[in-house]
């Protein structure tokens, strides 16, 4: 009996199955699943089946859909941009070490004032309404991408392209319809007509960047897509798949749009850290040369040495930049002959730059090259690399405002220049991407008043609002930072005070990515002079709005930043302040087509 029970109960099951399988797709005829909530990913359309019974049977031109359902799809339209709960943070894009390191300090900036608005003036407010938001988001990118947001801006290309980009609106329009018009019965002619429409704009608007590029009859085709689109909306009852599937498609169009605006930033800093292909083959026309001929160095052994004279020092590997720099100068010095130049740089560049200065004359001034890699620096270690003074993006960011500003700061290697030259008791420091205009003779009868180094202060930026990259060491918040590009250091206090040492012992305390900037603002507190500010003007690589007269007065331009004015990439109406120091007579020059 009790063999007979399981026998009994395990058939019971067996019909229980049979009955389930035949009833669960029948549910699911019937559209009973409609019942149910699913669960979509954000930003993705989740279409679903209506089935026959619940879908209602209304022809194209039914009065009651033309005016419900098309005024609701209308203003699902007109509603839909503003309340899309779309995250726009995106991550930055990180700039290369070596020349431009970016990061964002969050300041607190005080709130203007609430402006008094005329009541008369509608349209005036909404204009400067739109401008505040394509300011914020300029702001925005140049935090995200730095100077590539500045140079876009004045390079940005003014296309004819409104019916194009009318077409690609119907274009998105059709393509939400289409899906819900699909599934609806006895509309297979309806909807290959959508579908013809969508591929005939996809087709042209593949061929077309602009409305000259469009073909004859277009406006035509225009109209017959509204036509197509205005049907469409008749015809949707439910509303719910066009709501999510423009959303997906207003998600792809910002991603593609961000993918591009990345994808152009990169390009950007590509060309920026690249050697320009005519500097590359003068640089090699040079080495090739150098070997042909093997010149001589000539003594001047009692020149270097001289403590009367006045000493620059440049670190470069740029021929052409380091030679605009010495050719700047001296064309502006009452005395030339006074004047020695010692350029340090790579190996990879020692040998072009030795030529170049060998074939080239600057009045009676002397020209030293130092390759910094035979050099006996660090506990008797050779130094395996140029190191370049580093520019670093500091942005600014609140709920009011937002700013962005660049800082050209010392290398580890700039602390080697007491052993560089033991001899010497005072140098002028000049980066490589400076321009001289007038005599800077009176620098070396500055009274520094005992102090390390005479810099350029930058009190756009305090030590306050870079504490986050301080550390815990001790310092003055109202203290303004400081520029390389020209500095006068006193070599012999530079040894009384043991500064080599003080850096040092700040960068092992603090090894992260901004080590630089702090240990070098720490190091020569309290040491610092502060230069007056008509001996340098800052900013000529990435601000567009210096003014001529600004420029005219200042002794020296520095072209800080990533628009350097030997790059293609450099402002145009500050490049000619540069290229009148080049020796456009040069025959290196010449067959390398260099013309900057």
């Amino acid at each position: 009996m009790a063999g007979k029970k399981r026998w009994r109960w395990l058939a019971i099951a067996v019909l229980g199955l049979v009955l389930l399988s035949m009833l669960v797709p029948l549910a699911f005829l019937l559209g009973l699943h409609n019942g149910f909530h699913s669960v979509a990913h954000p930003g993705y359309a989740n279409e679903q089946r209506n089935s026959v019974s619940s879908r209602k049977a209304a022809a194209l031109n039914s009065p009651l859909i033309k005016g419900g359902i098309s005024t609701r799809v209308d203003g699902l339209l007109r509603n839909l941009g503003p309340s899309l709960p779309k995250d726009f943070r995106r991550k930055s894009v990180k700039e290369t070490e070596n020349k431009t390191t970016g990061f964002v300090v969050p300041t607190q900036v005080s709130n203007p004032p609430p402006k008094k608005h005329n009541v008369g003036a509608g349209s005036s407010t909404e204009g400067t309404k739109t401008n505040q938001v394509t300011g914020q988001s300029e702001k925005t990118c140049e935090l995200k991408f730095g100077s590539y947001c500045l140079w876009r801006q004045q390079h940005r290309s003014k296309t004819k392209d409104f019916i194009v980009k009318k077409m690609k609106d119907q274009l998105y329009v059709a393509r939400a319809y289409y899906p819900s018009i699909a599934k609806i019965p006895n509309l297979e002619q309806f909807t290959q007509e959508i579908k013809q429409n969508i591929q005939e704009f996809e087709r042209i608007l593949s061929e077309s960047s602009s409305d000259t590029d469009l073909p004859l009859q277009v406006e035509k085709k225009m109209q017959k897509m509204e036509t197509t689109i205005t049907k469409a909306k008749s015809a949707v009852a439910d509303c719910n798949n066009v709501d999510k599937k423009l959303r997906q498609l207003v998600d792809l169009t910002e991603d593609e749009a961000n993918f591009h605006m990345k994808q152009s930033a990169f390009l950007y800093q590509l060309a920026v850290q690249t050697t320009p292909k005519s500097l590359h083959c003068l640089s090699m026309r040079l080495t090739v040369e150098y070997f042909k001929t093997s010149p001589e160095d000539a003594d001047l052994s009692n020149t270097l040495l001289n403590q009367d004279l006045h000493h620059y020092v440049i670190f470069s590997n740029n021929v052409l930049a380091s030679s605009v720099v010495i050719n700047s100068t001296v064309m502006h010095a009452k005395v030339s002959r006074k004047q020695v130049f010692h350029v340090l740089t790579d190996k990879q560049s020692f040998f072009s730059m030795k030529m170049w200065f060998f074939t080239t004359s600057y009045k009676d001034a002397t020209v030293q090259v130092l390759n910094i890699e035979d050099l006996d620096l660090l506990e008797g270690q050779p130094s395996s690399h140029l190191s370049m003074p580093q520019e670093l993006r500091v942005s600014f960011q609140s709920t009011s405002k937002s700013r962005t500003e660049y800082i050209s700061v010392f290398s580890h290697l700039h602390y080697s220049l007491p052993r560089i030259f033991p001899t010497l008791k005072k140098i002028i420091l000049l980066d490589d991407d400076i321009v001289v205009q007038r005599d800077l003779s009176p620098l070396w009868n500055l009274n520094m008043n005992e102090k390390v180094i005479g810099a350029l202060q930058f009190c756009m930026v305090k030590l306050g609002a870079i504490k986050s990259y301080l550390g815990k060491e001790k310092y003055d918040a109202s203290s303004c930072t400081w520029m390389s590009g020209l500095n006068v250091i006193d070599l012999v206090r530079w040894r009384e005070r043991d500064v080599t040492a003080i850096y040092q012992s700040l960068v092992q305390r603090r090894l992260t990515e901004t080590t630089t900037l702090g240990a070098t603002m720490l190091t020569f507190q309290g040491l610092l002079f502060a230069l007056d500010d008509k001996w340098m003007l800052s900013g000529l690589g990435h601000n567009y709005d210096i003014t001529t007269d600004a420029i005219n007065k200042a002794a020296v331009l520095h072209f800080n930043g990533n628009m350097k004015p030997w790059l293609e990439l450099g402002i145009p109406k500050y490049k000619n302040h540069w290229r009148k120091f080049l020796s456009h007579k040069n025959r290196f020059l010449t067959d390398c087509n260099v013309n900057p």
